[in-house]
Protein backbone atom coordinates (compact mmCIF):
# COMPACT_ATOMS: atom_id res chain seq x y z
CA UNK A 1 0.00 0.00 0.00
CA UNK A 2 1.14 3.59 -0.82
CA UNK A 3 2.36 5.64 1.58
CA UNK A 4 1.31 9.42 2.25
CA UNK A 5 5.00 10.04 1.54
CA UNK A 6 4.77 7.93 -1.97
CA UNK A 7 1.60 9.67 -3.04
CA UNK A 8 3.14 12.57 -2.46
CA UNK A 9 6.33 12.12 -4.44
CA UNK A 10 4.47 10.80 -7.17
CA UNK A 11 2.65 13.77 -7.63
CA UNK A 12 5.67 15.94 -7.20
CA UNK A 13 7.64 14.16 -9.69
CA UNK A 14 5.16 13.95 -12.19
CA UNK A 15 4.80 17.63 -12.16
CA UNK A 16 8.82 17.76 -12.83
CA UNK A 17 8.87 15.69 -15.32
CA UNK A 18 6.59 17.72 -17.42
CA UNK A 19 7.91 20.90 -16.54
CA UNK A 20 9.86 21.99 -19.73
CA UNK A 21 11.32 25.71 -18.49
CA UNK A 22 14.44 26.92 -18.90
CA UNK A 23 16.59 26.51 -16.30
CA UNK A 24 19.62 28.93 -17.09
CA UNK A 25 16.23 31.55 -17.40
CA UNK A 26 14.60 30.43 -14.27
CA UNK A 27 18.43 30.55 -12.57
CA UNK A 28 18.62 34.10 -14.04
CA UNK A 29 15.41 35.51 -12.39
CA UNK A 30 16.43 33.77 -9.51
CA UNK A 31 19.38 35.99 -9.30
CA UNK A 32 17.62 39.00 -9.69
CA UNK A 33 14.98 38.15 -6.75
CA UNK A 34 15.02 41.04 -4.15
CA UNK A 35 17.75 39.98 -1.30
CA UNK A 36 17.59 37.38 1.18
CA UNK A 37 17.23 37.44 4.46
CA UNK A 38 19.39 35.15 6.69
CA UNK A 39 17.37 32.32 7.61
CA UNK A 40 20.26 30.37 9.66
CA UNK A 41 21.96 33.08 10.53
CA UNK A 42 18.50 34.33 11.93
CA UNK A 43 18.19 31.14 14.12
CA UNK A 44 21.46 31.26 15.60
CA UNK A 45 20.85 35.00 16.32
CA UNK A 46 18.44 34.15 19.44
CA UNK A 47 19.14 33.24 22.45
CA UNK A 48 18.51 29.71 23.64
CA UNK A 49 15.84 27.71 21.06
CA UNK A 50 14.98 29.78 17.95
CA UNK A 51 11.15 28.83 16.98
CA UNK A 52 10.31 28.63 13.48
CA UNK A 53 6.56 29.19 12.96
CA UNK A 54 4.66 27.70 10.69
CA UNK A 55 1.89 29.14 8.30
CA UNK A 56 -0.24 25.28 7.55
CA UNK A 57 -3.61 25.08 6.67
CA UNK A 58 -4.13 20.84 6.28
CA UNK A 59 -2.27 18.31 6.71
CA UNK A 60 -2.43 14.82 4.61
CA UNK A 61 -3.11 12.43 8.25
CA UNK A 62 -5.60 15.32 9.84
CA UNK A 63 -7.00 17.21 7.21
CA UNK A 64 -7.88 20.60 7.40
CA UNK A 65 -6.52 22.54 10.82
CA UNK A 66 -7.16 26.14 9.50
CA UNK A 67 -7.90 26.56 5.78
CA UNK A 68 -9.35 29.94 6.09
CA UNK A 69 -6.49 31.18 7.71
CA UNK A 70 -4.70 34.75 6.65
CA UNK A 71 -1.45 33.99 6.00
CA UNK A 72 -0.35 38.17 6.46
CA UNK A 73 -2.25 37.96 9.85
CA UNK A 74 -0.64 34.39 11.44
CA UNK A 75 1.94 35.35 10.31
CA UNK A 76 2.59 38.89 11.95
CA UNK A 77 0.99 37.10 15.39
CA UNK A 78 4.54 34.70 14.88
CA UNK A 79 6.85 37.92 14.94
CA UNK A 80 4.79 39.29 17.62
CA UNK A 81 4.99 36.45 19.53
CA UNK A 82 8.84 36.36 19.10
CA UNK A 83 9.10 33.57 16.21
CA UNK A 84 13.22 33.82 14.70
CA UNK A 85 11.76 32.76 11.20
CA UNK A 86 8.75 31.68 9.00
CA UNK A 87 7.92 27.83 7.44
CA UNK A 88 5.00 28.19 5.04
CA UNK A 89 3.65 25.42 3.19
CA UNK A 90 3.32 25.41 -0.56
CA UNK A 91 2.09 22.12 -1.80
CA UNK A 92 -1.51 22.51 -2.47
CA UNK A 93 -2.91 18.99 -3.17
CA UNK A 94 -1.85 17.58 0.03
CA UNK A 95 -1.50 20.66 2.33
CA UNK A 96 -3.95 23.28 0.80
CA UNK A 97 -0.88 25.83 0.76
CA UNK A 98 0.11 28.21 -2.31
CA UNK A 99 3.16 30.51 -3.37
CA UNK A 100 0.71 33.27 -2.81
CA UNK A 101 0.59 32.20 1.16
CA UNK A 102 4.54 32.07 1.22
CA UNK A 103 4.46 35.93 -0.68
CA UNK A 104 2.10 37.26 1.82
CA UNK A 105 3.34 36.06 5.32
CA UNK A 106 6.86 37.29 3.95
CA UNK A 107 5.94 40.61 2.61
CA UNK A 108 3.81 41.17 6.89
CA UNK A 109 6.67 40.44 8.54
CA UNK A 110 10.78 41.04 8.55
CA UNK A 111 11.20 37.43 9.21
CA UNK A 112 13.22 34.95 6.56
CA UNK A 113 10.79 32.47 5.37
CA UNK A 114 11.10 28.86 4.93
CA UNK A 115 9.23 27.29 1.96
CA UNK A 116 7.81 24.25 2.77
CA UNK A 117 7.73 21.69 0.09
CA UNK A 118 8.68 18.49 -1.59
CA UNK A 119 11.41 19.59 -3.55
CA UNK A 120 12.47 17.28 -6.22
CA UNK A 121 14.19 19.18 -8.92
CA UNK A 122 16.41 22.22 -9.67
CA UNK A 123 13.41 24.28 -10.73
CA UNK A 124 11.79 23.42 -7.34
CA UNK A 125 14.31 25.11 -5.76
CA UNK A 126 14.56 28.11 -8.74
CA UNK A 127 10.81 28.90 -7.75
CA UNK A 128 11.49 29.09 -4.31
CA UNK A 129 13.74 31.93 -4.74
CA UNK A 130 11.84 33.62 -6.72
CA UNK A 131 8.92 33.54 -5.19
CA UNK A 132 10.68 35.18 -2.29
CA UNK A 133 11.86 32.17 0.33
CA UNK A 134 15.30 32.79 1.94
CA UNK A 135 15.49 28.97 2.78
CA UNK A 136 14.26 25.55 1.01
CA UNK A 137 13.65 22.51 2.13
CA UNK A 138 15.50 19.19 1.44
CA UNK A 139 14.06 15.79 2.44
CA UNK A 140 16.25 13.07 2.58
CA UNK A 141 13.99 10.40 2.42
CA UNK A 142 12.60 11.70 -0.78
CA UNK A 143 15.83 12.24 -2.90
CA UNK A 144 18.35 10.07 -3.83
CA UNK A 145 22.46 11.13 -2.40
CA UNK A 146 23.51 12.80 -5.73
CA UNK A 147 20.25 14.81 -5.81
CA UNK A 148 20.59 16.40 -2.28
CA UNK A 149 24.44 17.32 -3.36
CA UNK A 150 23.15 18.50 -6.64
CA UNK A 151 19.78 20.54 -5.43
CA UNK A 152 22.59 21.90 -2.27
CA UNK A 153 24.62 23.35 -4.94
CA UNK A 154 21.87 25.02 -6.61
CA UNK A 155 20.41 26.60 -3.36
CA UNK A 156 23.90 28.19 -2.81
CA UNK A 157 24.46 29.47 -6.52
CA UNK A 158 21.45 31.98 -6.03
CA UNK A 159 21.72 32.88 -2.21
CA UNK A 160 19.09 30.04 -0.58
CA UNK A 161 19.70 28.42 2.72
CA UNK A 162 18.92 24.66 2.76
CA UNK A 163 17.14 23.01 6.14
CA UNK A 164 18.11 18.87 4.91
CA UNK A 165 15.38 17.41 6.83
CA UNK A 166 16.22 13.48 8.19
CA UNK A 167 14.80 10.91 10.18
CA UNK A 168 17.67 8.64 11.15
CA UNK A 169 20.84 8.07 12.06
CA UNK A 170 21.63 6.95 8.10
CA UNK A 171 19.59 9.90 6.49
CA UNK A 172 21.55 12.26 9.36
CA UNK A 173 24.86 10.60 7.66
CA UNK A 174 23.63 11.14 3.90
CA UNK A 175 22.98 15.19 5.22
CA UNK A 176 26.23 15.62 6.34
CA UNK A 177 28.01 13.97 3.56
CA UNK A 178 26.46 16.10 1.20
CA UNK A 179 27.50 18.61 2.56
CA UNK A 180 24.39 20.12 5.07
CA UNK A 181 25.16 22.40 7.75
CA UNK A 182 21.61 22.99 8.53
CA UNK A 183 19.63 20.20 9.30
CA UNK A 184 16.49 19.04 10.60
CA UNK A 185 15.39 16.11 12.45
CA UNK A 186 11.77 14.83 11.73
CA UNK A 187 10.41 13.29 14.82
CA UNK A 188 7.52 12.04 12.21
CA UNK A 189 7.37 8.95 10.43
CA UNK A 190 6.96 10.14 7.16
CA UNK A 191 5.43 6.80 6.03
CA UNK A 192 2.99 6.66 8.88
CA UNK A 193 2.39 10.31 9.63
CA UNK A 194 3.18 9.05 13.76
CA UNK A 195 5.15 11.16 15.75
CA UNK A 196 8.12 9.45 17.84
CA UNK A 197 9.32 11.93 20.73
CA UNK A 198 12.71 10.02 21.36
CA UNK A 199 13.58 10.44 17.68
CA UNK A 200 15.45 13.77 17.51
CA UNK A 201 16.95 13.28 21.05
CA UNK A 202 18.65 10.16 19.43
CA UNK A 203 19.89 11.54 16.26
CA UNK A 204 21.30 14.22 17.86
CA UNK A 205 23.92 12.68 19.24
CA UNK A 206 25.62 11.83 15.92
CA UNK A 207 25.12 15.80 14.74
CA UNK A 208 28.85 17.56 15.05
CA UNK A 209 29.40 21.07 16.33
CA UNK A 210 29.01 23.61 13.81
CA UNK A 211 25.57 21.57 12.55
CA UNK A 212 23.11 24.34 13.04
CA UNK A 213 20.24 21.59 14.60
CA UNK A 214 16.37 21.92 14.22
CA UNK A 215 13.61 19.33 15.69
CA UNK A 216 10.61 19.18 13.74
CA UNK A 217 7.28 17.80 14.36
CA UNK A 218 5.54 16.29 17.63
CA UNK A 219 6.69 19.74 19.82
CA UNK A 220 3.20 20.68 21.91
CA UNK A 221 4.67 22.51 25.08
CA UNK A 222 8.03 24.27 26.75
CA UNK A 223 8.51 21.44 27.98
CA UNK A 224 9.53 19.46 24.88
CA UNK A 225 11.49 22.03 23.81
CA UNK A 226 13.17 22.08 27.12
CA UNK A 227 13.66 18.31 26.43
CA UNK A 228 15.32 19.36 23.08
CA UNK A 229 17.00 21.91 23.82
CA UNK A 230 18.60 19.81 26.64
CA UNK A 231 19.59 17.03 23.38
CA UNK A 232 21.74 20.68 21.51
CA UNK A 233 18.75 21.64 19.71
CA UNK A 234 19.24 25.02 18.04
CA UNK A 235 15.68 25.52 16.82
CA UNK A 236 12.09 23.97 16.93
CA UNK A 237 10.04 24.04 13.89
CA UNK A 238 6.18 24.02 15.21
CA UNK A 239 2.94 24.04 13.05
CA UNK A 240 0.00 22.78 14.77
CA UNK A 241 0.32 23.60 18.34
CA UNK A 242 0.72 27.34 17.01
CA UNK A 243 -1.79 27.16 13.89
CA UNK A 244 -4.35 25.69 15.71
CA UNK A 245 -3.97 28.08 18.77
CA UNK A 246 -6.64 30.89 19.12
CA UNK A 247 -3.92 32.78 20.14
CA UNK A 248 -1.14 31.80 18.21
CA UNK A 249 1.30 35.06 19.67
CA UNK A 250 0.59 33.79 23.16
CA UNK A 251 1.50 30.47 22.37
CA UNK A 252 4.81 31.29 20.41
CA UNK A 253 5.53 33.26 23.75
CA UNK A 254 4.56 30.52 25.91
CA UNK A 255 6.57 27.80 23.84
CA UNK A 256 9.76 30.47 23.89
CA UNK A 257 9.65 30.71 28.31
CA UNK A 258 10.26 26.99 27.67
CA UNK A 259 13.08 28.08 25.16
CA UNK A 260 15.26 30.39 27.10
CA UNK A 261 18.21 27.49 27.97
CA UNK A 262 21.11 27.27 26.73
CA UNK A 263 22.49 25.01 23.82
CA UNK A 264 25.20 23.55 22.19
CA UNK A 265 26.61 26.06 19.88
Amino acid sequence: MATYLDRILAAHRATAAIDRRDLDALTAQARSSGPVRGFTAALRAQDGVAVIAEVKRASPSKGPLFPDLDPALIATAYQEGGAAALSVLTDHEFFRGSPEDLVAARAATALPVLRKDFTVSQADVLDARCMGADAVLLITAALLPREISQLLRVAASVGLDVLVEVHDETEAALALGAGATLIGVNQRDLSTFDVDPKRAVRVARMLPAGVTRVAESGIRNSDDVRRLAGAGFDAVLVGEALVCSPHPAAALRQLRRGAALPTRR
